[in-house]
């Protein structure tokens, strides 16, 4: 048996998510058929993240154990050629160890949120990101990012549907810049609650349409519950970035 890791990149629009479900399309559904078509065999994916409905990735880890005979080369090319025409593709295929985890052996995430901000409607970028029509004061959502830098109870930005034992994670980097009329957050941490992103980007954007002051999104992480939330963002402009390893 062979353990290979995979790097995916996809267009999360068509999916229900990474994860297998029962009501709907999923990204480790169409990856799995494939390896099975490619192998014959049962395969099971394991991945870095669990991304939700319509959230793309630029660089997914995951890993799946193979008894056939083959090469890293031949699988990436055999997948991808299963895969399509579901927007997902290998992008890159190693042998590693028996005892290396595409979840548990990673250490760090990181995520990338894009917010149009014009006025005129999306056509390239269309469920590739967030619309946001009125200008965007990105250095006051940069301000207001950095009260949630650091190890804090993030009960205001999980989701009621969250699985995680303990609310309390560690924030790493927030960082928010712009780009012309893109207005985009790096976001890095070990793990995530279910939904923090998209939750932290939500109220960051009211600061940055002017709807909510610089020291709210402080306060409504000291509120810790979610009634104090403003604004959950769309998974559009929600982008897996990186899985960190040792």
């Amino acid at each position: 048996m062979t353990r290979f890791a995979l790097t995916l990149e996809f267009d999360g629009s068509p999916f229900m998510g990474l994860q297998r479900q029962p009501h709907g399309p999923s990204v480790q559904q169409a990856v799995e058929e494939a390896a099975e078509r490619v192998t014959g065999e049962t395969i099971t994916l394991h991945s870095a993240g669990r991304t939700d409905t319509g959230v793309h990735a630029l660089a997914m880890r995951s890993h799946v154990d193979v008894a056939k005979e083959i090469t890293p080369f031949r699988l990436m090319e055999a997948l991808n050629a299963h895969l399509r025409p579901d927007p997902i593709a290998v992008i890159h295929c190693e042998v590693v160890p028996d005892d290396w985890h595409a979840r548990f052996s990673c250490i760090g995430r990181r995520y990338r949120y894009r917010i149009a901000n014009r006025r005129a409607p999306l056509t390239l970028q269309r469920g590739r990101a967030w619309q946001v029509p009125q200008e965007l004061d990105h250095e006051a959502m940069h301000k207001a990012a950095q009260a949630l830098v650091g190890r804090h109870d993030f009960t205001t930005f999980r989701s009621a549907h969250c699985q995680a034992q303990s609310p309390v994670k560690t924030l790493d980097q927030l960082d928010v810049r712009r780009e012309g009329e893109e207005v985009i957050a790096e976001v890095a941490a070990r793990s995530f609650l279910h939904h923090q992103v998209r939750s932290m980007v939500g109220c960051l954007a009211l600061v940055g349409m002017g709807r909510w002051r610089v020291e709210q999104v402080a306060e409504a992480l000291e509120a810790r519950e979610r009634q104090a939330l403003g604004l959950n963002a769309p998974p559009d402009g929600l982008y897996f970035v990186e899985a960190i390893y040792p």
